[in-house]
């Protein structure tokens, strides 16, 4: 059993692997200044590539589920996010947003019944720390509108990732031009992906609208094969093995793969950019694996809160 959640874990670990490549690719690839845009093309196109795979739509109370779960994991973390992007550091913005396992373990604990163990929230506290050497600067400032809009991002994902464990999937949904499915098997994990996906970049697009505006100019090769790549391998791709990851592993334990992400980013800055790594840096990503191990390695640990 432990052999085949770890290799349930590695796949999901591919996810927040490919989102560790988005700095890397909007910084060489994309226009500055786009970040609302950026996320608009990562979510709305993905979710509608899954949904023409998939032609399945949501029924009953799916709809609302799906607005409520693309909202928190897509539309309302993605402006969070970049809202802390422009007003803190890197650094201090991903420190922020490392807190992410030790909230999915509360929420867990209270809203699917996963034990709240001494072992998770070590682990995670050790994460934070781990993140924290990696990305922080000795020069940092902070600003109160971007934590605030860090830590709701924060709370946006990790609310979305335990509900998506709460739900579940539905046990039918309806065809594209057809009625609805037999209840004899759920509905696909990449429909309620994409049903999330479109949602999330439905919410997105008033806020680009106000907020950036449409561009005036077409982006060139570069710009499209970015936005391309983000969403069909960072996205579509990566949001489905994700949220397979939630239905198979206990949330509480799949939210410690998202410390991966700062992780790859900044060995990607040493491979490509020529980036330096600090022993503080090496410090920390050996923190991070771990915390990693710390969690995928419990077998039957204390118990402090279950619900």
């Amino acid at each position: 059993m432990l052999s085949k959640n770890l290799r349930v874990a590695a796949i999901t670990a591919l996810a927040p692997v490919s989102w560790g490549t988005t700095y890397l690719v909007t910084s060489e690839l994309l226009p500055p200044g786009r970040p609302l845009l950026a996320a608009v093309l990562r979510a709305l196109p993905a979710g509608l590539l899954l949904l023409a795979i998939t032609r399945t739509l949501p029924v009953g109370g799916w709809w609302w589920r799906s607005l409520v779960l693309g909202t928190l994991n897509i539309g309302a973390f993605f402006a969070f996010l970049f809202l802390a992007a422009y007003r803190l550091p890197g650094g201090v913005a991903a420190t922020m947003g490392a807190i992410g396992p030790v909230l999915v373990a509360v929420l867990a604990s209270l809203l699917v019944g996963e034990a709240l163990t001494l072992r998770r929230v070590l682990a995670g506290l050790a994460g934070i720390g781990g993140v924290a050497l990696i990305v922080l600067q000795a020069d940092v400032r902070l600003d109160v509108v971007g934590v605030v809009a860090a830590l709701a991002g924060a709370v946006s994902m990790s609310l979305g990732s335990v509900l998506s464990k709460r739900w579940g999937r539905p046990s039918t949904g309806r065809r594209l031009g057809g009625r609805d499915q037999g209840s004899s098997s759920p509905v696909s994990g990449l429909a309620v992906t994409a049903w999330q996906l479109v949602a999330g970049g439905l919410v997105l697009v008033p806020v680009l609208l106000v907020v950036e505006g449409l561009p005036a100019d077409a982006p060139g090769p570069a710009a499209v094969g970015g936005y391309a790549y983000l969403a069909v391998v960072g996205t579509a791709l990566a949001y489905a093995l994700w949220f397979r990851g939630i239905g198979v592993l206990p949330v509480g334990s799949v939210s410690f793969l998202g410390l991966l992400s700062p992780v790859v980013a900044v060995l990607l800055g040493v491979a490509v950019l020529g980036e330096g790594l600090s022993l503080g840096q090496l410090l920390g990503i050996g923190v991070v694996a771990g915390s990693l191990v710390l969690v995928f390695t419990a077998r039957a640990p204390k118990t402090i809160l279950s619900a």
